[in-house]
């Protein structure tokens, strides 16, 4: 399947949550399957922290993504779920992937030019929250004609935007599946991010963010990236894909050899990922990742207060764990799960169990089908019967 990316452009100042404002912004996005005539039947889809708007099939090329657009790029990162007859089945489902705002693959971002001043934002791009993202994205729809959600998703860093979507408006939104993601930040994490930050902050090249004029932070990119990939991969999957002769870097070190095909790898992964992303976005969505509250982000003031409109409303939550997951360990969904039960919140949790850790949701597509079908089917059956199920 071939697919193209569509543009939404907001020509109205918008104000992020830090109180900065953009003159304007463009979200790139792609929908799959048709809107019904009542617009009943959306799926809102966020993507994880270096994911695209290109969810499904193949798109060739991206308009304003200046050679960002690599092979790997090309195909879809979630094509083995969304299609006919797949997880978000597009014969019944209409569903919907932006770019994230700050992003760097078609939506306004710090690579962008900013059309007042005539040059790109670097530095002086906003801070952004998962709020600031929802928000634009709530803005796409209601551009459509959507006001309501059947369901909205999220993967990996994609999950707080689902949950934010979720608790700021509840009654718009009817199913809410969070995959591999956790209710706050841990401090494990913010460590994590915070090493990543560091390594762009530090390269040479970084210049405050405003590098677009001269050589980009290539090394701080991509030593960022090797940090965070070891969360992301299972240890051992790392071993097994690491097989292979040792492949000496041309340039990146002047003294030290590799000697071991692990560090051949993950310098690979590190270099390959800075041919595809902007360090700036990077830090963006770092920040918001490791700021992240998901009271704050809904106007709230607690857990009780957070989730109580989403009670009443009867939405149906669907939460999955990795047990292998080294970046959004299992008990951070746990901990979720054990805040919508207490509201009385509509739940059910599933743990998946896998040797690929936290990329399992991108690589096996049979451990969350059947339930991603019956979640999404199942409020339905729930409505239709003129009852409220206990839990699905």
């Amino acid at each position: 399947m071939t697919t193209s990316c569509q543009f939404y452009h907001h020509r109205a100042p918008f104000t992020t949550r830090s109180g900065e404002t953009l003159p304007e912004f463009t979200l790139a996005y792609e929908t799959y399957g048709r809107l019904n005539p009542q617009k009943s039947n959306v799926v809102l889809l966020f993507h994880a922290l270096s994911g695209s708007q290109h969810a499904s099939g193949h798109c060739d090329a991206v308009e304003g993504t200046e050679g960002r657009w690599t092979e790997d790029c090309k195909s879809g990162w979630w094509s083995d779920f969304v299609g006919p007859g797949k997880a978000l089945d597009t014969n019944k489902w209409f569903v919907v992937c932006a770019n994230f705002l700050g992003g760097c693959y078609g939506s306004t971002g710090p690579a962008s030019v900013n059309s007042q001043t005539g040059r790109r934002y670097g530095a002086g791009f906003p801070h952004i929250s998962a709020r600031d993202v929802v928000e634009s994205q709530r803005l796409l729809l209601e551009h459509m004609g959507v006001h309501s959600l059947h369901a909205v998703i999220g993967v990996s860093t994609g999950g707080l935007m689902a949950m934010t979507f979720a608790t700021s408006y509840p009654d718009r939104v009817k199913v809410v599946i969070p995959l591999a993601t956790g209710c706050r930040t841990t401090v494990l994490n913010r460590l994590i991010i915070f090493e990543q930050i560091l390594a762009i902050e530090n390269d040479p090249n970084f210049n405050g963010g405003d590098y677009y004029e001269g050589p980009p932070p290539t090394y701080g990119l991509a030593l960022a990236r090797m940090i965070s990939h070891k969360t992301f991969v299972h240890l051992d999957e790392i071993e097994k894909r690491a097989r292979g002769d040792v492949q000496q870097p041309e340039k990146q070190l002047s003294w030290y050899r590799l000697r071991d095909n692990i560090e051949s790898y993950i310098l690979h992964q590190g270099t390959k990922f800075v041919k595809r992303f902007d360090a700036n976005t990077y830090l963006r969505i770092c920040e918001m990742w490791s700021s992240f509250d998901p009271a704050r982000e809904a106007d709230a003031a607690d857990w009780p207060s957070l989730l109580a409109p989403a009670a009443r409303s009867g939405q149906h939550w669907l939460i999955f764990s990795i047990d292998s997951d080294f970046c959004f360990y299992p008990e951070e969904q746990a901990a979720l799960v054990g805040h919508l039960r207490e509201a009385e919140v509509n739940v059910m949790h599933i743990t998946v169990h896998s040797l690929k850790g936290h990329d399992s949701f991108l690589l096996e597509p049979l451990h969350y089908t059947p339930h991603l079908v019956y979640a999404l089917n199942a409020q339905q059956l729930t409505e239709s019967e003129g009852r409220v199920d206990p839990g699905i």
